[in-house]
Order: C-alpha cells, then sequence, then structure tokens
C-alpha cells in the first residue's frame, strides 16, 4: 500500500524563491532509495505561505529507513544551517501522512 507524507512548509513570501532552489539542487538525492515512487514540491498559487512536499513511498518501513539513512542527513543539513551550510531559514514544518483511500481508474 503506498504511504503518502506531506511535509506542509511554512515559507515566508520573500524565501520562496530560495526554497524552490535548494529543492531543486536535490531533487534527486532520494530517487535511488529502496521504496521511493515520487516527489512534488507544490509552490503556493495564491497568497498563502504554506508549500508542500510531497513524497510517496511503497509503504512506513521505506520512508522510516530513507529518515535513518546517511542520504536524508545530507540533504536536510542545510535546512538548520551550521558551518559550510547554507543559511538556516526561518521555516515551520508539518509532517502529515496519508494512505490511499481511493484512486481514479484513469490515474497514472
Amino acid at each position: 500500500m503506498t504511504v503518502i507524507k506531506i511535509n506542509a512548509l511554512t515559507v515566508p513570501a520573500e524565501m520562496g524563491p530560495e526554497v524552490a532552489r535548494r529543492f531543486a539542487e536535490r531533487v534527486s538525492a532520494v530517487d535511488g532509495q529502496d521504496g521511493f515512487e515520487g516527489f512534488e514540491l507544490l509552490q503556493p498559487a495564491d497568497d498563502r505561505t504554506t508549500w508542500l512536499v510531497v513524497t510517496r513511498w511503497r509503504d512506513e518501513a521505506s520512508f522510516e529507513a530513507w529518515k535513518a539513512s546517511a542520504a536524508f542527513a545530507h540533504g536536510h543539513r542545510g535546512m538548520g544551517g551550521g558551518e559550510g551550510a547554507p543559511a538556516a531559514m526561518p521555516i515551520q514544518a508539518e509532517l502529515w501522512s496519508y494512505t490511499v483511500a481511493v484512486t481514479s481508474p484513469g490515474a497514472a
């Protein structure tokens, strides 16, 4: 059963382009992770400041294995700043978890 993880990021409006740039730089970093099925960064198309990082996983164990991996630590090291890392960003994050309840027969 596919597990969907949505990281809801509250991003100050002026930081939006920087958030997009940082994700674009590491967009393929998770591609080889066992159980990974897909990634999207959703930018608000209105005045909201909540960006959504949507990932799909084969199961919860695959997601947890990725979170415990060196690749996860490496990919997230710049979000908090620190020596040699990009400056920390004033972003709040909330992780949401979902499973697919119903799918359209025509969905890819």
